[in-house]
């Protein structure tokens, strides 16, 4: 639009510093738009937390699941713009094992995140109690 109108001022007028203007404008409406398109694949490559994804609540949720006992090696990052994915290591309880709810386990936290957090995709490390320790030992 902004071309036509400096094209109908030049013509009827020989005012050609309406090209000038023109050009200005255009790049002044698409400057926002580039910034916001830039902090966006800054995010994606530095694998940052999501914009408005607290780990800590996330965190708590997921501790709220029955025969989730603690959760480390949580992380949370966007693989392509607007789709964010986690994964966590998840210390279940000896009954969650012997009784074979690990899969139960697993749906609980995928509908808790996909539901309460926009985090459709998630990656699981269940260990039983302990496990913590064995892996402290192997990476000092």
């Amino acid at each position: 639009m902004a071309v036509i109108v400096a094209g109908v001022i030049i013509a009827t007028t020989g005012y050609t510093r309406a090209d000038a203007l023109a050009s200005v404008a255009i790049g002044l409406m698409i400057l926002p738009r580039a910034w916001s398109l830039l902090r966006d694949v800054l995010d994606v490559l530095l694998e940052a937390t999501p914009r408005g994804v607290d780990l800590d609540h996330v965190r708590r949720h997921m501790t709220s699941v029955r025969g989730v006992v603690a959760v480390h090696d949580l992380h949370a990052w966007t693989i392509t713009s607007g789709v964010p994915v986690l994964s966590a290591h998840l210390v279940v309880d000896d009954e969650c094992i012997a009784e074979g709810r690990s899969g139960v386990v697993l749906d609980r936290l995928g509908e808790c995140l996909g539901g309460h957090f926009d985090v459709p995709h998630c990656t699981f490390q269940l260990e039983p109690v302990g496990h913590q320790d064995h892996e402290a030992a192997h990476h000092p």
